[in-house]
């Protein structure tokens, strides 16, 4: 299989102070994005910004502008935008950029299967919450981007598809490293790729020093690499060079060469994940929204 590069630019921690790359207005993400189009990506995982005050926000305008940006000049580019739970958890406000339509929709909308602590802060996720949005998102045609920080939460995706709540094909973006779940190790990102349920196709990332290490454990296994500055700001180890997304992008390039990979295209994965083929028209396909 050809190698999945998921895209995340911005995240909701690193911060103007914290290293002066991260894209936080809706233009500086739209030229990070134009950036890593040209270098070569399959899709790409969204957070907005409050343009002023650079904190994160659910509101549905900020989105439109982020995406509408993008698709001016990529139509296939397989947009996620973040649904997460670290900041806001109302249903309303964590389901508002689902209701964007036409040109503006999003194909994907993430879905954290649990609970979980951060460094310093909690993501909630209860059963409740977590069933109602893959619902919204069902309802709307748009696909749940999967995220598991460790094999429970893959166990419980298991739960929800005998529930109907989801349906294969499944995306999975397995996130290991962080304190409070599964760490950055072969056993760990082992147990949770053997544990995907069937027609899932998935991909690695690794939280801050992580993400090198879990980015070339998924290019020589074979599927995908979920590669940016939310999930790492340094280009190093040794935290002597601070990362831009392209520095990241480049070099994901550079190991996919090396190991004779080449990158998967949006439209190729857009058949794979049963979505609608782009260019004006966007999220799941045969759905009765």
């Amino acid at each position: 299989m050809d190698l999945i590069i998921n895209f995340t630019p911005t995240g909701m921690i690193p911060t103007r102070e914290m290293t002066p790359h991260v894209p936080i207005t809706p233009k500086e993400i739209i030229e990070d994005v134009h950036r890593a189009v040209d270098i070569g990506i399959t899709m790409v995982h969204l957070h907005a910004r409050n343009p002023k005050t650079g904190e994160s926000t659910y509101k549905s305008e900020v989105y439109a502008e982020i995406i509408s940006g993008i698709r001016e000049f990529s139509e296939e580019l397989i947009i996620c935008v973040s649904l997460s739970g670290r900041t806001f958890n109302e249903f309303e406000k964590r389901a508002e950029p689902l209701s964007l339509q036409g040109d503006l929709k999003p194909d994907m909308g993430s879905l954290t299967l649990s609970s979980l602590n951060f460094n310093t802060v909690a993501s909630i996720n209860s059963p409740d919450m977590i069933k109602l949005l893959a619902d919204e998102m069902k309802s709307r045609g748009i696909l749940a981007e999967l995220e598991a920080f460790d094999a429970g939460m893959i166990n419980y995706a298991k739960y929800l598809e005998t529930k109907g709540i989801l349906e294969a094909p499944h995306y999975f973006n397995l996130l290991l490293g962080n304190i409070a779940c599964s760490q950055a190790d072969l056993l760990h990102a082992g147990i949770m790729i053997r544990d995907l349920p069937d027609n899932s196709i998935w991909s690695l990332a690794g939280i801050g020093n992580y993400q090198l290490m879990m980015n070339s454990l998924a290019i020589v296994s074979g599927c995908g690499v979920r590669v940016g500055l939310e999930d790492n700001i340094w280009y190093d180890k040794a935290r002597t060079r601070l990362a831009t997304n392209s520095d990241l992008i480049n070099r994901i390039h550079r190991l996919a060469e090396a190991n004779e990979r080449n990158i998967m295209t949006s439209r190729k994965l857009r058949e794979l994940l049963h979505l609608e083929p782009g260019n004006g028209s966007y999220g799941r396909r045969f759905c009765n929204a």
